[in-house]
């Protein structure tokens, strides 16, 4: 089994629709990788035109009226990001050969054990030839990475006559990628879809070559073992390989919160590590046959597989120790980069309240239609906006992009629950019962209503507003979806200091108030859990106290965990006292925390 080693131990994840929607055009010649949601086929075709006329390439609209326009959209954008990040790359080694204080800042950002590193501060007295072989046998750019939110595969129809399901919005998606020119990987997020996870199998590019080589590559984003190895070994069933689990905290993370039954980040990459060689195997085993069912190439041995992990890391301490003790292969580190301009698309109003953001700014939300935890950001201009709607009785979004109208309760073309006409058929109902309801009961149940965002438009709008593009329709302002870790980066961020503070080199930190990143996921478990038991509204099943002591036990077992990492020379160098006592606490928390018990009729 190869292995490949990219120049960087971190990458930049998804964010949003818009945040890292052009971040490889920005970051790849650096050798850093990145991931663009191919969701909003929107706002891919504007970006295609911005991009097209920034570097005066040719450009031809793309409209709604072309047959498959979606795919069409994603592929398109995608091969002139491969193409633009190709020529900076090559103009960048130019650069790198010629001046030496470009060397200079180059060498900087690089990892400081990194080969590559060494090799080029022995060569800074040699020629432009000399270093121009080196750059270009050893260099390369940064992967530009897709990602597909597997829930948001909207059936599609043309008036009223539905669409096959190849036209799906993220079958669409998936298939713009497969047509495209690049030879990178998608992600796939948010659980599996089965119906999503047979279609790659359209696709021969998803499959090893006589090479043992895949030209693009599978990676899912897990929140646990056991999810890996289910949807890993699905995927095999049907020949095709993960490339990589991608580890994220179920709640110390931006955007959707997928949170677990109370497993804790440490323990669960324990297990990754521990079992990593039964996830190869097992796959494997089961791809083999599969390919030879399909007549397909067999790789003798198993492919490459990656672990990598991204959700609240925020020192140099903390991504080294992901590195060295849990061998992960690279480090995610998503919301430190909303303050980085040169890497993320955000604009100048949004990444100054993010800059301001404190804990308490900062928050679990129930804003998104799909009923998933949400974390964001108060004070945003779609905040205001949806506020003042709320206000004038006149609360829901136009909905114009419909990717969320994921709900079929009113029929078979499916309706967002963030949309007007949604909330007011629910407003509505809700006035019938009002006078059965307390006034807080009423409050509730309306806020319940009325709280859900257009994520479509306002996870989109940053790019309009920083590239100056004209935003059509309904004004529903910037929705962000920073992880709590933003509470801690306080300021602007140019790229090299950002990077540099990854590798210890630097800081951007000003002050020590930033909790370890298990101790602040294990902080969040516990307010999720109480607040899962003050808020449930319905009777309680047996069902959920069984779900809640599990959840408690495992926060107990967790703790257990750390107190045993905590005692590690690696950590005892570092104030492990402070992190004993707080989990002191957190136990005495947790072991505080009342199960309802089942009333008996």
């Amino acid at each position: 089994m190869t292995t490949t080693k990219p120049l960087h131990t971190f990458h930049i994840p998804v964010m949003g629709l818009a945040y890292t929607i052009d971040s490889p055009i920005r970051v790849a010649k650096f050798g850093i990788s990145s991931v663009i949601s191919i969701i909003d086929d929107d706002l891919i075709e504007k970006m295609s035109a911005f991009y097209s006329s920034k570097f005066n390439l040719p450009y031809q609209e793309i409209t709604q009226k072309m047959h498959d326009y979606r795919a069409k959209r994603i592929t398109t954008y995608l091969n002139l990001v491969d193409k633009i990040v190709k020529d900076k790359f090559e103009n960048f080694k130019n650069e790198l050969s010629e001046s030496k204080i470009a060397l200079d800042n180059y060498i900087a950002m690089l990892p400081n054990k990194s080969a590559i590193k060494i090799g080029l501060q022995n060569m800074m007295e040699d020629g432009k030839e000399a270093i121009m072989n080196y750059l270009e046998s050893n260099l390369s750019p940064g992967d530009i990475d897709v990602n597909i939110m597997t829930k948001i595969d909207k059936d599609n129809f043309i008036k009223d006559e539905q669409l096959p399901t190849e036209f799906n919005d993220a079958h669409a998606s998936l298939r713009g990628f497969a047509n495209s020119n690049l030879s990178s990987s998608v992600v796939l997020s948010a659980g599996m879809n089965p119906r999503l996870y047979s279609y790659f199998e359209n696709f021969d590019v998803f499959f090893p070559d006589e090479n043992n080589h895949l030209n693009k590559k599978i990676i899912l984003k897990v929140s646990d073992f056991r999810s890996a190895m289910i949807q890993g070994n699905f995927l095999a069933k049907k020949g095709l390989w993960v490339s990589e689990y991608r580890v994220e905290s179920g709640l110390n993370c931006g955007g959707h919160a997928f949170a677990t039954d109370g497993y804790l980040l440490g323990p669960i990459l324990e297990e990754f590590k521990e079992k990593k060689e039964q996830l190869i195997q097992s796959a494997h085993e089961l791809m083999v046959k599969a390919l030879a069912i399909k007549g397909k190439y067999i790789p003798e041995n198993p492919l490459e597989l990656k672990i990598t992990v991204q959700g609240g890391v925020g020192t140099a301490t903390e991504h080294d120790f992901l590195l060295d003790h849990y061998q992960v292969d690279s480090v995610g580190w998503g919301s430190p980069f909303l303050l980085v301009p040169e890497a993320t698309s955000v604009d100048v109003h949004t990444r100054e309240l993010l800059a301001k953001a404190k804990e308490e700014d900062l928050y679990l939300s129930p804003i998104s239609p799909l009923g998933i935890p949400f974390n964001t950001l108060r004070g945003t201009t779609n905040e205001t906006l949806k506020q003042k709607r709320i206000q004038d009785n006149k609360a829901g979004s136009s909905c114009p992009k419909r990717f969320l109208a994921l709900s079929k309760e009113f029929g078979a073309e499916g309706i967002c629950t963030a949309s007007k006409k949604y909330q007011d058929v629910k407003l509505q109902e809700l006035e019938v019962e009002k006078e059965t309801l307390t006034a807080t009961m009423y409050a509730n149940a309306k806020n319940k209503i009325t709280d859900k965002s257009c994520l479509c438009v306002g996870l989109a709008n940053a790019s309009y507003l920083e590239n100056d593009l004209k935003i059509k329709g309904q004004a529903q302002g910037v929705v962000i979806c920073p992880g709590p870790n933003m509470a801690y980066f306080d300021h602007e961020v140019s790229l090299i200091k950002m990077v540099q503070h990854i590798y210890g080199n630097d800081t951007v930190l000003d002050g020590e108030g930033r909790p370890n990143m298990f101790v602040k996921e294990l902080k969040m478990y516990i307010d999720y859990l109480k607040n899962e038991i003050a808020t449930v509204s319905a009777s309680i099943t047996a069902g959920q106290i069984k779900k809640w002591n599990l959840f408690k036990n495992n926060l107990l077992e967790g703790i257990g965990y750390y107190e045993n990492l905590f005692a590690t020379p690696f950590f005892v160098k570092d104030f492990v006292n402070s992190k004993i006592d707080l989990l002191d606490q957190y136990k005495t928390e947790i072991a505080n925390i009342k199960i309802p018990e089942l009333e008996l009729a």
